[in-house]
């Protein structure tokens, strides 16, 4: 991961970017709704793959839904996903949407 990567919340957006100097790298769109923040898109560009900056990205936002009191809807498959992989936010998970976050068995 890089070590110049940093999270920004674009609250007049709407989202949450991730920022490599001053470029933009990737974003998390978010919609507020009842007490919850659903997640409906993630992306990062293609010449910044495979660094970790998605994960970076996620982990940012989900760490604000949660100090925030908000619930998280991960319509989102990449949030879904690093909330599977990552079980210590599966309580911000909105209980109607667990379903996303769990793994088969």
């Amino acid at each position: 991961m890089s070590t110049d990567a940093r999270v920004a919340h674009n609250a007049a957006a709407s989202r949450y970017e991730i920022l490599l100097g001053d470029t933009l790298a990737g974003f998390a769109q978010y919609r507020l709704r009842d007490g919850s923040m659903v997640f409906t898109h993630t992306e990062v560009r293609g010449e910044f793959g495979g660094r970790g900056l998605g994960g970076m990205l996620v982990g940012a936002a989900l760490d604000e839904a949660r100090a925030a009191g908000l619930r998280v809807v991960p319509l989102c498959s990449f949030v879904a996903w690093y909330i599977e992989k990552h079980p210590e936010y599966r309580e911000l998970v909105d209980d109607d949407y667990r379903g996303l976050v769990d793994a088969p068995e």
